[in-house]
């Protein structure tokens, strides 16, 4: 069995870090835990791993964060991945920092690279992992504040929600995305 995981975000040394670029974190952590490392492909940085019989097709886009339906559609297509096994890992601002949420389809809600994804590729019957960032901007600064690295007290907690969130990928593609969450949505 073999998945497409995908962590969003935006390439350049500006955006390394960032709230926007929670999805580029999480699918490193996870490459490095599995002893792969990222070359520079097609439309993304890749990355193949495997854990547990399971071949993990891994992507950062290269596309920057409002094209990235290009480079998932590219490598779903090239490697043959369907749909149910592509999973979508992305900032939230709707949800507090750290609190992460499984679901197996939806809405953008209004996220650029979802919106992206969802158009490039057909609709929207992807899982994705939304990792809350927090919603802690004044009115009208929603672009700055996604594209602002976390501060000092986030940045101490970073480290475990990263791990969790490997976690939560490592589960999704061993058990299934249903036990996945009823284990991670709490």
């Amino acid at each position: 069995m073999k998945y497409l995981i995908v962590g969003l975000g935006n390439i350049g040394a500006e955006y390394a870090h960032t709230r926007h670029n929670i999805g580029f974190d999480i699918v490193d952590q996870l490459v490095g835990e599995l002893e792969g490392s990222f070359e520079n492909l097609k439309l993304a940085y890749y990355a193949e791993v495997a854990y547990k019989g399971k071949k993990l097709h891994v992507i950062k886009p290269t596309t920057y964060m409002n094209l990235s339906g290009k480079a998932v559609n590219y490598w779903m297509h090239d490697l043959k991945i369907a749909p149910e096994n592509v999973l979508v890992i992305v900032d939230d601002l709707a949800l507090p920092l750290g609190k992460l949420r499984l679901k197996l389809q939806g809405s953008s809600a209004g996220h650029n690279g979802l919106k992206s994804i969802e158009s490039v590729c057909g609709g929207q019957n992807y899982a994705r992992l939304r990792f809350g960032i927090g919603d802690n901007f004044p009115k009208g600064r929603q672009a700055d504040f996604v594209l602002s690295r976390f501060d000092r007290d986030e940045q101490a907690e970073l480290p475990a929600l990263i791990d969790r969130s490997v976690e939560l990928i490592k589960s999704f593609v061993t058990i299934g995305p249903a036990r996945t969450m009823t284990d991670f949505n709490k």
